[in-house]
């Protein structure tokens, strides 16, 4: 067994086991708890990727994106949404007066306006998601849908994967690893929907599992592109086998936005 396949495995039966205790037994207290303490984690690795040695824009970018979490996950925060905008408005109101030139200031406050919205608003959807009725099966659902799609696209990319799926992007990535993920994940779609969310046709749970399977690679591919721009691997060291905890969170973010609206929507 390759030594980088044998550390995602240990990391994976690590995880995944205080992963099935916190979503299945856990107060949303808690679980709110251990996501925000997540995504800080992941805000913290993407501005230390995008800012190097920049430590006054990392603090701001990591305090943008938690302020911008905690609005969100907050329970007794029934709307949000003028608070986020004084959120928004002090950062911009920061990188007015930060030192530096002006096209790279702006520069420096695109990309933090960008971690914060994709880590600090986002990636929270779980929160959002755990908190709706039946929220706990739902987010079962999703996440067997994403994970399971996740290792179908490493087995059949490593086994088959001849033609390339995003060159520029990600050289790694092929066309039969994004079939294998698409499959894989349908299969979980079914397999989860008489697990946790019964009320689910076979045909709702298939076309539902699709579309969160192209969510969550076109989410990998997106933290690609960001790695790609800054010339990185890894988002950082933090999980063997898998890289940083950022490379790890980047295709369950769009599915989890996804799934919260279309419960909103449709359920």
């Amino acid at each position: 067994m390759e030594a980088n396949l044998r550390s995602r495995l240990i990391t994976a039966l690590i995880g995944i086991p205080l992963l099935i205790l916190i979503i299945g037994w856990a107060h949303f207290w808690l679980f709110a708890a251990v996501f925000f303490l997540i995504s800080l984690m992941a805000l913290r690795e993407y501005f230390a990727m995008v800012f190097p040695g920049r430590v006054r824009e990392q603090i701001v970018g990591i305090v943008f994106g938690g302020a911008l979490s905690l609005l969100l996950i907050l329970p007794d925060v029934t709307n949000p949404q003028p608070a986020l905008g004084l959120v928004v408005v002090t950062c911009l109101s920061i990188y007015l007066f930060m030192p530096g030139g002006l096209e790279e200031k702006l520069r420096r406050l695109a990309w933090t306006l960008l971690g914060g919205i994709y880590l600090g608003y986002l990636f929270p959807h779980w929160v959002l998601l755990f908190r709706l009725p039946q929220g706990r099966a739902w987010v079962f659902f999703a996440l067997s849908v994403i994970m399971v799609g996740d290792t179908s696209a490493y087995v059949f990319g490593k086994r088959f994967g001849k033609r390339k799926l995003a060159p520029a992007i990600s050289p790694g990535k092929t066309v039969e690893g994004a079939l294998g993920y698409v499959a894989g994940s349908v299969i979980a779609g079914c397999i989860g929907a008489n697990l946790f969310v019964e009320h689910l046709s076979w045909l709702e749970a298939v076309v539902l599992a699709g579309l969160l399977s192209i969510l969550g690679q076109i989410g990998d591919l997106f933290e690609s592109w960001v790695k790609r721009v800054f010339a990185v691997k890894d988002s950082s060291t933090l999980l063997p086998g898998h890289g940083g905890l950022l490379d790890r969170l980047d295709s369950l973010i769009f599915p989890a936005v996804f799934t919260t609206a279309y419960l909103r929507v449709f359920h």
